[in-house]
């Protein structure tokens, strides 16, 4: 145990590992850009450009693919596009910057190979909600690779037939994400003793780098017309001295961008750019505000990212569940901490977010994200308000408990199990439009 600042050497290790782990970096929505690096390395493992390729999907990657576009392919939406531009031009070793080498030749190849019939793309059933599996076939030859829980994980690779690469500790047989042991020992307790307590030195990389990509494309999202121009309108007519609009402007703008195919990249946080930009913005935004100092401000990024990740971690990445209430919920508690509140009044302003819009519904990935991140953050805002003034939603209304961790375990099994069916709906209702 550190005497200094009660935080053990476990917890600092286990929460700078998971913030290390999942504070990366992502050109792009990472869905379609899952698809591009899974597209990129099987070409690699061909060995040489395929005569065709399929792509094998589950009802999320394609539900988070429909609507938004893909970097660096000239306005392109869509499976097809993402593989395609992944095939051609992508460069694996990248991960999820896989795109950011995209020349206009690799383009124009890729628009003409999409009008050839050259990509087929298939819905599979029954699997976990992240699942890619991409084919490529030359004459004889064959490779295949499946990324299955997290957009960069490399479950299997098969080159004609043989076995190259198999991740042993996925099951084909598991039809549901399972977190990592890691993940699995996180709790509120330990993640508020580390923002307030812990030597956060070993993870002030990551944070100032979230802090300078994520700002990057909130600036361009409030400075140039993308999307619907949610972040810009907020600025526009509600306000923009104001730091609660502040907050949800720059979180929005850069949803703004990101959704319209902007190339700049973003921290993620739970493998998705929205809630990485969610997480960081109105953090950024009460920081300034408030005028803490530099250390304070990166415990409250700190906790912010280990709430939303800590809420997520039993929803998995992908469901009906909308990850801009996750984020939010993590930002609000970062806000408390922000304004000198107490782990107490910091759990409540999570209970409030959660007891509000716990319901935002996961329809894809595309521009109206945005408005929807806007809507989580001014929850967030009033969660903390509320909190800070004594006034918390008791155990018995709705999905509440008594305990912050039993209300974030139902909030998770609501995303996981009880929103399965509107998943489906979801599903069906895009592919018909």
């Amino acid at each position: 145990m550190n005497n200094q600042t009660g935080v053990s050497k476990e917890i600092h290790d286990r929460m700078s590992e998971i913030l290390e782990n999942e504070l990366v970096l992502a050109l792009g929505c990472t869905e379609p850009i899952a698809i591009a690096y899974a597209a990129a390395t099987a070409r690699e493992l061909l060995g040489e450009f395929p005569d065709k390729m399929t792509v094998n999907c589950s009802g999320n990657i394609i539900k988070n693919v429909k609507g938004v576009i893909v970097p660096q392919s000239g306005g392109l939406k869509g499976v097809k596009p993402a593989a395609i531009l992944g095939a051609v031009g992508g460069n694996a070793g990248l991960k999820l910057e896989v795109l950011s080498k995209i020349t206009d030749a690799d383009r124009e190849t890729a628009r003409k190979l999409l009008e050839s019939g050259f990509c087929t793309v298939k819905l599979i059933d029954n699997v976990p909600n992240l699942l890619i599996i991409v084919e490529m076939f030359r004459g004889e030859d064959r490779a295949l690779v499946e990324i299955r829980d997290a957009h960069t994980r490399i479950v299997r690779k098969e080159k004609n037939g043989k076995t190259v690469y198999r991740d042993f500790s996925c099951s084909e047989n598991v039809k549901t994400e399972k977190p990592a042991e890691i993940y699995l020992k996180m709790s509120l307790k330990d993640i508020f003793a580390f923002a307030r307590y812990g030597n956060i030195e070993r993870i002030l990389p990551v944070l100032k780098q979230q802090e300078k990509y994520n700002s990057e494309i909130a600036a361009e999202g409030l400075t140039h017309p993308y999307g619907d121009q949610v972040g810009a309108t907020l600025m526009r007519h509600f306000g923009k001295d104001d730091v609660k609009i502040q907050a949800r402007a720059w979180a929005a703008a850069g949803s703004d961008a990101r959704m319209s195919g902007c190339v700049m990249p973003v921290v993620i946080n739970s493998g998705s750019g929205n809630q990485g930009i969610t997480v960081t913005m109105p953090i950024l935004m009460y920081a300034k505000h408030l005028n803490v100092d530099s250390e304070i401000k990166y415990r409250a990024l700190a906790l912010s990212n280990l709430v939303s990740i800590y809420i997520k971690r039993d929803v998995g990445k992908l469901s009906a569940f909308c990850g801009a209430v996750s984020a939010a919920s993590g930002c609000g508690a970062g806000i408390t901490f922000l304004s000198g509140g107490t782990d107490h009044q910091i759990a409540g302003t999570i209970t409030n977010t959660l007891a509000n819009v716990a319901g935002i519904v996961c329809d894809g990935a595309k521009a109206s994200c945005a408005a929807k991140i806007a809507s989580a953050v001014d929850a967030a805002i009033l969660a903390h308000h509320m909190s800070m003034d004594g006034n918390v939603f008791g155990s018995g209304e709705g999905i509440v408990h008594s305990s912050i961790e039993k209300t974030i375990a139902n909030t998770a099994r609501m995303g996981r199990d009880g929103m399965r069916d509107t998943d489906h709906e979801i599903l069906n209702i895009m592919l018909e439009n």
